[in-house]
C-alpha cells in the first residue's frame, strides 16, 4: 500500500482541449485538475501529434528540457519538449514531440486508416520521451497513471530500465485500460526494438506476438493497479490482471456521467 502519495504523473495518448472529447481525452483533462485541487502535486504528458495547433494552443519549446536523443535501432532520435497552460484548470501540459514520430496530421493510423508501421517505435519514444524528462524536472513521482496505449511500454520501463533510479524508486504504476486496443499487428522485433537498460526481449515475452492486446498485457505485467476505464475493454485483459491478483478499479457508469469518479481514482492511489 502506498503511503503519503503526494505527487502523480499523467502519461496521457490524449486530452482535451487539444484532442477531441473521448473517455481517455476527457479524464485526462479533469482528472489532474480533481487531483491537484485535493492538493497533490500533478505533471500531465501527452504526444505533440502534428494536427495540435501549437499558436491557438500556446505551445513553446522548454529549452532545458529538450536536446536529448533517445537511441531506436541505433537511430538518434532528438527528443522535443513542449509546454502549454490551461489556465481554467492551473495546470501545465508537457508534450512529447519529434519531426519523424509526431508531426504527421494523423494519430495513429495514415489518411488511408493504414495503421503506422513505427507505431511501435513511437510508443518506445513517447515512453522513454517522458521518464527522461521527467528525471530532468528532478521530479519524484508516487504513482504515475497511464492511460492509453501508447503509454503501455511506461510500466515495464520503470519497473526495469529505471528500477535504480532514485527519482522513480518508490513510484507505483496505475494502468487504465479502455477500448483503444489497436487491432493491427505491430512489426516483428517489437520486444528487441523496446529493449533499454536493464530491460530486454526476455522481460516482454507477451511481445513474441506484438498485437494490442499482448502490448496491454505487457502493462498490466508491471503494474501495480488497474483501473477499467470504460466499458469495452477486452474482458482478457481484466481476467489476466485479477490472475495477478492485482487492485481492480471497476468501471462505474454513473460516476463518469456525474464526475464523482474523481473521488473513487484518488483514493485508489493510495490503495496500491
Amino acid at each position: 500500500m502506498a503511503e503519503n502519495v503526494n505527487r502523480v504523473l499523467f502519461v496521457n495518448s490524449e486530452m482535451c482541449p487539444y484532442l477531441p472529447e473521448s473517455p481517455i481525452a476527457s479524464v485526462a483533462r479533469l482528472l489532474p485538475q480533481a487531483v491537484q485541487e485535493r492538493k497533490r502535486e500533478i505533471r500531465s504528458f501527452m504526444p505533440r501529434y502534428g494536427f495540435i495547433n501549437e499558436r491557438k494552443n500556446q505551445l513553446h519549446e522548454v529549452i532545458r528540457l529538450s536536446g536529448m536523443n533517445i537511441i531506436i535501432s541505433d537511430v538518434d532520435h532528438p527528443l522535443i519538449i513542449k509546454v502549454a497552460s490551461i489556465s481554467a484548470a492551473h495546470i501545465q501540459v508537457y508534450f512529447i514531440d519529434n519531426e519523424d514520430y509526431f508531426r504527421r496530421k494523423q494519430m495513429y493510423c495514415d489518411e488511408s486508416g493504414a495503421f503506422f508501421q513505427d507505431n511501435d517505435e513511437r510508443a518506445i519514444f513517447y515512453a522513454r520521451g517522458v521518464l527522461e524528462t521527467v528525471k530532468k524536472l528532478r521530479w519524484a513521482p508516487d504513482v504515475i497513471h497511464c492511460q492509453g496505449w501508447i503509454s503501455q511500454l511506461v510500466p515495464a520501463y520503470l519497473k526495469k530500465a529505471y528500477k535504480d533510479d532514485p527519482i522513480f524508486s518508490s513510484s507505483k504504476i496505475v494502468l487504465s485500460l479502455y477500448g483503444d486496443t489497436p487491432e493491427a499487428e505491430f512489426r516483428p522485433g517489437f520486444a528487441s526494438k523496446a529493449a533499454f537498460g536493464g530491460l530486454d526481449a526476455t522481460d516482454l515475452p507477451f511481445l513474441k506476438k506484438p498485437d494490442g492486446i499482448n502490448l496491454a498485457k505487457t502493462a498490466i505485467q508491471y503494474a501495480d493497479g488497474i483501473i477499467i476505464g470504460s466499458p469495452d475493454v477486452d474482458p482478457k485483459l481484466e481476467k489476466y490482471a485479477k490472475s495477478l491478483k492485482l487492485p481492480v478499479l471497476q468501471y462505474d457508469e454513473a460516476a463518469m456521467k456525474d464526475g464523482s469518479y474523481v473521488e473513487a481514482y484518488n483514493a485508489f492511489y493510495d490503495t496500491i
